[in-house]
């Protein structure tokens, strides 16, 4: 059971405090960020602000004073004294802002992948319409499992994150149908990632198959459940996981940011 350290909702015009909505399955959206140590720092937050701004322009929620509202709510509600490792959750519809911080799980090393038939509304975006995935996320251990969406026979993305395919040490992701987050365009900048159309039917032709995401930095998957995949190496896991490890270390301070 996910563990939350807060859970606050505000009405967007003014800032007031009202009861908690989690926002899930409306119109909105949302973006999720690690936010770990003391000083406490935020991983990509330039980044993962900009991203929600524009996401917030293509829903019609987008106002000129927004970021500030946003800005001003997590300076608000991070605790300067508490040493942190926790999942930064911004939610927005037209009317209401909330903000959670849940504990990061630690993900197990035999981490298991299910296939499901699904694609999420406009899956180019990070909206609210989560319902369907939420349902299949809490029927597992997502400490050890994630639900893969697939398609007419292709395969997308998890329903908490990015999906990478290795085969000889070439690095492939889906061509589409899926939100290109955070994590995923840093590692674009560090390695060659070849867009390809990825099927099931082909899935056995990959030697490792990696989970990119906020809450899981990346994760290399050791078998798909109701399907003869399971790892045949972990090369470009250590090298991504090691160029993860550099990068989140010379993060800057949340509060030089904000």
């Amino acid at each position: 059971m996910v563990k939350y350290l807060l859970k606050k909702s505000y009405q967007l015009k003014n800032l007031k405090e009202i009861k908690y909505d989690d926002l899930w399955n409306k119109d909105g959206v949302f973006t999720t960020m690690w936010l770990y140590n003391k000083p406490q720092k935020i991983l990509f937050f330039k980044s993962h602000i900009d991203n929600l701004l524009k996401s917030l322009k293509a829903y019609k929620i987008y106002e000129k004073d927004i970021r500030s509202k946003i800005l001003s709510l997590i300076y608000e509600n991070i605790d300067k004294k508490k040493f942190y490792n926790h999942l930064l959750r911004i939610a927005l519809n037209k009317k209401i802002i909330s903000i959670s911080l849940r504990d990061k799980v630690t993900h197990k090393q035999n981490f298991g992948i299910k296939l499901v038939d699904y694609e999420r509304v406009r899956p180019q975006y990070k909206n609210l319409k989560y319902k369907k995935i939420l349902n299949y996320l809490s029927k597992i251990n997502t400490s050890k499992e994630d639900v893969a969406l697939c398609v007419k026979d292709k395969i997308f993305e998890t329903g908490t994150s990015n999906l990478l395919f290795v085969k000889n040490n070439k690095i492939y992701s889906p061509k589409n149908k899926y939100y290109k987050g955070i994590n995923l365009k840093f590692y674009e900048k560090k390695f060659r990632i070849i867009k390809k159309n990825i099927y099931l039917k082909e899935l056995n032709q990959f030697d490792e198959i990696l989970l990119i995401g906020s809450g899981k930095g990346v994760v290399s998957a050791k078998y798909i459940l109701d399907n003869h995949w399971k790892r045949k190496k972990s090369n470009v896991f250590y090298l991504m996981n090691r160029t993860f490890e550099k990068e989140f270390k010379k993060e800057k301070y949340i509060l030089n940011l904000i």
